[in-house]
This record gives structure tokens, sequence and C-alpha cells, in this order.
């Protein structure tokens, strides 16, 4: 039969289409590369390959081919933890919650009876941004921090648990217990909170009921447990409560009983923004070149440049880290939680109060003296190259002048502001020094330093400090607070800053009127160049440069 002229074109299309198609996948087939692995997982998965794929078992290509049928994906197979490995990893991350005590623990039955305090388990504590817990009572949310024993020498309440916390009432009223518990023993002890030390002055501001507001707990051990260390602390309204929190009591005491000489604590860090890297190596290496051994900083949201920086010194055992949140109602979503502590200052300074009295806590029986500084602020010795010198002649001199030691010793403010070099030097960095070594280049300051007592920083001694702040103590064991100003021939407080803070500026004039050169730090000028280039060629900040490389040149 005779074909029409329409079907016949569509029968001629149909094979010129099958045609074209069979002759274009008929061409040698790219690599398709298979998605490549992540590089954050475990070392099983750190390793790549070059990789293809061919959907057809007989094809060839020029590089390793996988059958997708029978290959095996790089997956982590490596074994799983047990409850006991878990707790220990948690536990540090967590170091105020008792988890290895508990999960050894926890098939016990421990209460004063069947309806009364029982061991709170770590799945009914009120957690509260992952590092606090809650409690409620009837006059006020109570979230819990950290808590330490307390057997200092200068302590008249006899060995003592406190208890660090923010509470959104103040001069809180309501009775509160602490349920003690001992691992010799099945039923807690039950001790009455003898006080709510208010680590804040109301003429500061920020005295207002429903905002937190930062105290220290404390409660007396029976003289029947003297000598013995409580395992952890729930507080409670009453008594035979069930708690929700338990927090696991800190007792840093070394094993020989000897202490090191200086550590320094930093308030959490908020800087997501600021790429401070290289300004914070070279102040961490100042500082542990003076003598600080150890530096404690806590940390709310960094840049990942500072982080790297941080990771490199934890992993030296200059550092140690210690994660934090705010409490409460106050946001941890990075980014908005800065804006909030830039926005709401008050709160923000009273929030750093805790961190501060922590690092106090942990260390106070493992240092001579603890210092807190930002990292734009370093205590200068002007006479001696190193802190213990230095602070062999302030004890000696303060003796003179009252034979007792001191609860703290306040050095003097003086800023180094950055407008002050680039004014004396016509802009240019010393050709001697690496250009990115602030501290270094900046060495001229306000011939002037503030007023005594003004914006001081302090080393403090912990066998009396009882409460601290930024810039001196607040509560002392055995009554009031000495503080010893150190003479300006001998230290003061070196403060590196782009302008006055803002309670100065009218001040401020002044202080930038007249500035002299001062090459202090000059004496560590070469230590300071090869430490801190060194670590920054060995976290990779000059790209391919090694620090071999450093070290040939």
């Amino acid at each position: 039969f005779a074909i029409g002229r329409p079907l016949r074109r569509s029968i001629v299309a149909f094979v010129a289409w099958t045609l074209i198609c069979w002759c274009f996948f008929r061409l040698p087939e790219g690599e398709l590369p298979l998605p490549s692995a992540s590089l954050h997982s475990r070392e099983l998965l750190a390793r790549q390959e070059n990789i293809t794929m061919s959907p057809l078992q007989g094809s060839t290509t020029e590089t390793t081919e996988v059958n997708v049928f029978e290959a095996e994906p790089y997956i982590d197979k490596s074994p799983k933890l047990n409850e006991s490995e878990k707790a220990v990893k948690l536990q540090a991350q967590i170091p105020n919650l008792p988890l290895v005590y508990w999960f050894e623990n926890k098939n016990m039955k421990r209460s004063k009876n069947s309806s009364c305090a029982k061991y709170p388990s770590v799945y009914d504590i009120h957690f509260n941004n992952i590092y606090w817990q809650q409690t409620d009572t009837t006059n006020g949310t109570f979230f819990l921090y950290g808590a330490y024993l307390d057997v200092r020498a200068k302590n008249r309440l006899g060995p003592t648990v406190r208890v660090l916390s923010m509470i959104n009432r103040i001069e809180p009223t309501v009775k509160t217990f602490c349920q003690l518990w001992f691992n010799k023993t099945q039923e807690p002890i039950f001790s009455k909170v003898l006080e709510y030390k208010y680590i804040w002055y109301k003429k500061w501001g920020n005295y207002k009921q429903g905002i937190f507001q930062p105290y220290l707990l404390a409660c007396q051990l029976p003289k029947s447990h003297w000598g013995e260390i409580p395992s952890s602390v729930s507080i409670v309204e009453k008594e035979c409560d069930n708690a929700t929190n338990n927090l696991r009591v800190i007792y840093n005491k070394p094993a020989s009983g000897k202490k090191e000489k200086f550590c320094v604590c930093v308030k959490g860090l908020d800087f997501p923004d600021d790429d401070l890297s290289v300004r914070l190596v070279e102040w961490l290496e100042l500082l542990n070149t003076l003598g600080a051994d150890k530096i404690f900083l806590y940390n709310l949201e960094v840049h990942p440049n500072v982080t790297k920086v941080l990771d490199h010194y934890v992993q030296k055992g200059i550092v140690d880290l210690t994660p934090l949140s705010l409490p409460g109602y106050q946001p941890n979503l990075p980014g908005l939680q800065h804006l909030y502590l830039k926005s709401k200052l008050n709160n923000k300074r009273q929030n750093e109060l805790i961190p501060y009295n922590d690092c106090l806590y942990r260390n106070m029986y493992r240092y001579e003296y603890i210092a807190l500084l930002d990292i734009d602020e370093v205590i200068m010795p002007l006479d001696h190259t190193n802190w213990a010198d230095m602070m062999e002649d302030v004890v000696t001199a303060s003796l003179k002048v009252k034979n007792e030691s001191r609860a703290s010793y306040n050095f003097r403010n003086v800023y180094f502001m950055d407008e002050m070099t680039d004014k004396h030097e016509h802009h240019t960095h010393f050709k001697d020094i690496p250009p990115y070594l602030h501290m270094l280049q900046h060495v001229y300051r306000s011939a002037n330093y503030t007023k005594p007592g003004q914006y001081v920083k302090c080393f403090h001694n912990p066998e009396k400090a009882l409460i601290l702040h930024n810039h001196f103590p607040l509560g002392c064991l055995g009554g009031v607070c000495t503080s010893y100003p150190v003479d300006t021939k001998l230290g003061h407080l070196q403060h590196y800053r782009s302008d006055c803070v803002t309670a100065l500026k009218k001040s401020c004039v002044e202080f930038k009127k007249t500035s002299v050169k001062d090459t202090t730090i000059w004496r560590w000028k070469d230590q300071l160049i090869s430490k801190t280039t060194s670590a920054l060629l060995k976290m990779g900040f000059f790209g391919g440069k090694s620090d071999k490389d450093y070290q040939e040149t």
C-alpha cells in the first residue's frame, strides 16, 4: 500500500533523531567525579583518591575507576564509645556536671528516704543554654554555673561549698538549702544557704528585679564531714525537694600542695567579626615570656582564625579554654549575642563576673597570684625582666608600709593609643620589627596615667579574695579588702587601644595631647619576634612557608 507523504516525513524524522542520539552516546564518556567525602569527619574519611565511575563494567578511562555496584564508600567504622567512655568525653565539655560520678553510681538508690531528696539523675536536670542549671523557687529563678570547695585558712565559715549563680532578684529573701552528696554515704547532708554574696554594686546600675544578677552562695560543711570532699551539690528550696540541678564540686588542690606562680583570667571572648588572631598570638607569647604559667580564657564567639590560635595554645599547654553561654532568656544565637552584649553594657559586665570568679575558685589552690586581664592589656615590669622578680620587690615595699599581706596589688593604667605612634613616626613602622606585631610597633604612650584607683588591674592574692570584679576585689576573707598601689617605677598596666574608654572621653584629649616614647617592651623584642613568627608559621598564617623556612632565613 502507498505511504502518505506526512507519514514518510515522520518516519524520516524518527530515524534521523535515533541516529543522532546513537552517535552522541557512543562518544568517549567524560569522567564523572564522585561526591567528595567531608574532610571534617574522622581520620577514616580524611583520605582522598582520584575516583571516577563508569556505569559499564567493561569501559576504561585514563584514571582509576570504581564499579559503583561493588565499591565500598569510606564511612566511619571505628568502635562506638561505651557509656563510661562517653561520660569521660562529656565531662571535659561540661566540667560543672558530675557525669563520671553519676554513670558509675547510677544504679545505686540514693536519697534521704523513698519520698525525700533523691539523688538527681542527669536526665532530670533542668539544663539551660548547655552550661547552666536551672531551679525555680517561689521568689526567683536561679541559674547555677559552678560549685567549689573553700577550705582556705582565712575562711571564717570553715569548710564551705560556694556556688556561682545568676538570680533574677535583687537581695534574694527566699530560704534555700544545699543537698551535699558524698562518695561514702547514701543520703545527702543538708546545709542551709547562709548568704547570697552580691557580686556587684547597686550604684553601677541594673539594680532591678527581673534582671539577672551575679551571686555567690555559701553552705557550710557540718563538722562531721570536715576533711571530706563532696562529690556534688544541689540547691533546693525545701530540704526534701527532688532537685533539678546537680553541680560537681570543684576542688583543684595540687597533690604536692605546691602552687605555681601566676595565672591570667580572661572574660568571655566576644569577637565574632574581628580577626584578632595575630594580636592574640603576640599577647599570649608576651604574657608567657613575662611569667604567666597558664592563661584561662572563656569563649562566647570568636573569628575562625582566633579559634585556630586558641586551639594551638591549648595543645601547647599555655591556654585553658572554656566554652561559655549566657543564662536564661539572653540570646546565644551567633551574631545576635554580640549585638546584645554591645547594646546592653551593664548586662554584659554583670555576665562577665561569672567567668572571672569561676577562674578564681578553680585556681585558688594552684597559683600564688591571679590577674584578670583583657587581651589588649599587659602588666609590664619596668625595673625587672619578669613578674616574679618584680613581685618580690612589690611585696617587700608593701610590708614596709604595713606588715601584712594584701588581698591585691594594683597597677596604674596608661594608654598606648594607635595614633600616638602614627603621629611621631609619620605612619611608618620600625624596620627591625615585623609590621604585624602591634605592641612592639606601638611604643608611644600618654605621659599621664589615669587617676590612682581608676582602670587599674591587679595581681590578686587567692588566699584572701572572696569575690572579684574586673578591677578590684569586691569582697575578701577576713573582712576589709586591702589593695596595695604598686609604684610606677616598678610596674604599670600598658593598655593598647585606638581610643579611650567611653567614660574618659572628656579627659582623653589631655591623654592624647602629650605622649612619650616608652620602649620597655623592646627588652623582649628578639624573643617576641622569634616566638610569635614561629607560632604563626606553624599555624599556616604565612601560606606555604614553614617554621623550618623561617629558621633557615
